[in-house]
């Protein structure tokens, strides 16, 4: 009977492997040796093997938010939010690490760029997945056209098919729009003893109606339009004079934005602390992917100014359009617009305060 062989940290990682997959173009047979090509490759390796860490840890993050009915004092959540935060902190990382490939000056890269050509970090359908798993549509995407290429430069049949399948599946951002959208804490029982400030604005809950006059008294002569934005974002009462530059096409509903409103006041509550940092770690995880993609073109405008880039993009030009146009969760970011100071906050009903404070 064969003996089990004892665990050996070479096969545990299964180095054999990762450590002979760096292989190169110009240290094949007639081509001159170029020396940070072997750095080139490691950085784009590593890149791709943290991309599936992200991968992976969105997977448990969808699954929690797929359940018909979330605890939101759950393990679960916990768990989110954890996760959440390791995103972030890859992402960070990610930004750093182009700090290394800057190493490598514009001469060292010309000694094997042309041997690329016409790869591409564009065909890393890992970063793809990652985008449309967050929620990033189609339509959304910079020159979109971009995206459906299958010739030179673009996906083969394989990689744009498997793109395609994750695009029509439900993205995070969808799940999380139907978690808040299911937030319980405007039902009436809770809110019989709410004291109103102001006279009731039609069709709208108290709260919220005493919201709208505490924030329309708060805007300055110059932000008086903003009371559009805020009727439009969260009611969807649209208006001519609504400012389209921060109300163009959103991607929650209204009743979801006012349920992401209601945690950011009042996030010291107990039940709204977790629910409120896996928000904050959306919006983060939002910024670092802005932080990592300016990055990205300010190492591309040292490295090859204003040539195309190998995949056939017009290089700098491309990075700054999805740097401006590819964000997932700026609706939950926007909602700073239509915060109030603390001191103006409505004083909740003591039935609702003790349901947020886990009080009996």
């Amino acid at each position: 009977m064969a003996e089990n062989k004892a665990m050996y940290y070479n096969d545990y990682l299964q180095l054999d492997k990762v450590l002979d997959a760096q292989h190169p173009e110009s240290f094949k047979p007639g081509n001159e040796r170029a020396h940070d090509e072997m750095l080139f490759i490691i950085i784009h390796q590593a890149y791709e093997l943290w991309f599936k860490q992200v991968l992976f840890e969105l997977d448990f993050i969808m699954s929690v938010f797929e359940k018909k009915k979330i605890d939101d004092n759950s393990e679960d959540l916990n768990l989110v939010r954890h996760r959440l935060n390791r995103v972030v902190k890859i992402l960070e990382l990610l930004t750093q690490q182009v700090t290394l490939l800057e190493t490598m000056t514009p001469l060292d890269f010309l000694e094997f760029r042309n041997l690329l050509i016409p790869a591409s970090g564009f065909q890393s359908v890992q970063f793809r997945l990652i985008e449309a798993r967050l929620g990033l549509q189609m339509d959304h995407r910079f020159n979109k056209n971009y995206y459906k290429r299958t010739n030179e430069g673009g996906f083969d049949e394989k990689d744009y098919n498997t793109i395609n399948e994750t695009e029509g599946r439900v993205s995070l951002l969808s799940l999380i729009n139907k978690w808040l959208e299911r937030m319980p804490f405007f039902e009436n029982d809770l809110w019989k003893k709410y004291q109103s400030q102001f006279p009731l604005l039609d069709q709208l809950h108290p709260f919220w109606s005493d919201y709208r006059h505490i924030y329309k008294n708060g805007l300055n002569e110059k932000e008086a339009n903003r009371i559009n934005d805020f009727d439009n974002t969260l009611f969807e009462n649209k208006s001519n004079n609504a400012d389209e530059k921060l109300i163009e096409n959103p991607l929650f509903s209204a009743a979801a934005m006012r349920a992401a409103l209601f945690i950011m006041l009042y996030r010291d509550f107990p039940v709204f602390q977790t629910s409120y940092q896996i928000l904050d770690a959306l919006i983060e995880t939002d910024h670092q992917l802005a932080n990592w993609r300016h990055k990205h073109i300010d190492m591309v405008r040292r490295m090859i100014g204003m040539r195309m880039g190998t995949g056939n993009t017009s290089g700098r030009g491309y990075l700054e359009g999805a740097l401006n146009s590819h964000y997932i969760f700026r609706d939950l970011a926007g909602l700073a617009t239509f915060l109030i100071e603390r001191k103006n906050l409505p004083k909740l009903p003591a039935d609702l305060i003790r349901k947020l404070s886990y009080s009996n």
